[in-house]
C-alpha cells in the first residue's frame, strides 16, 4: 500500500470524487478511479482485472468505466463497460486518454483526471441518461491498490 497524498492530496482527491459525483447526475453510467502503486502487468490488462474485482462488470446497462492509474510505473489505462464501448467513437478512450496524458505530463494529476471523468460523463450521459428510477451502484470514492 502506499501513501495516498503522494499523489493527491486530500483537497485533490475531494475534487477527483466531485468530479465523479457531477459526472454521474445526468447519467445511469457508474465511473471509479483506482489508484495503486505499481503493476507487473499491461495497465490495460491490470485496468480490467481491477474493472471486475470492484464488480464494475455488474451494473445494470453494463455502462461502468474506470480510470486505473499505477503512479510510481506512470502508466494509466481506461476500461470501459461493454455497452458504453458499443456506443463511444472508436477513438474516444484514446482522445480521453490524451487530454489526461497532458495534465499528467505537467504534474497535474488531479485536473488530468477530474477531465478525463467529465470527458468520460459527457459520454456516458449521451448514451445513458440518467433516469428516475437510477441508483448509485459503486461507491463514488477512489479505490487504493
Amino acid at each position: 500500500m502506499f501513501k495516498r497524498n503522494r499523489f493527491l492530496t486530500n483537497k485533490e482527491e475531494e475534487a477527483v470524487v466531485d468530479a465523479i459525483r457531477t459526472a454521474e447526475k445526468n447519467t445511469s453510467g457508474e465511473i471509479r478511479v483506482h489508484l495503486e502503486k505499481k503493476t507487473s502487468i499491461a495497465p490495460m490488462d491490470r485496468a480490467v482485472e481491477v474493472f471486475h474485482l470492484l464488480e464494475m462488470n455488474n451494473t445494470k446497462d453494463a455502462n461502468g468505466v474506470l480510470i486505473y492509474v499505477a503512479i510510481d510505473d506512470k502508466k494509466f489505462a481506461i476500461c470501459g463497460d461493454k455497452g458504453i464501448n458499443e456506443r463511444v467513437p472508436a477513438d474516444f478512450w484514446e482522445s480521453t486518454k490524451n487530454l489526461m496524458a497532458n495534465h499528467f505530463k505537467n504534474g497535474d494529476f488531479k485536473q488530468g483526471l477530474v477531465d478525463g471523468i467529465l470527458k468520460a460523463g459527457e459520454q456516458l450521459q449521451t448514451y445513458f441518461p440518467y433516469q428516475d428510477d437510477d441508483k448509485n451502484e459503486l461507491p463514488d470514492t477512489i479505490s487504493i491498490g
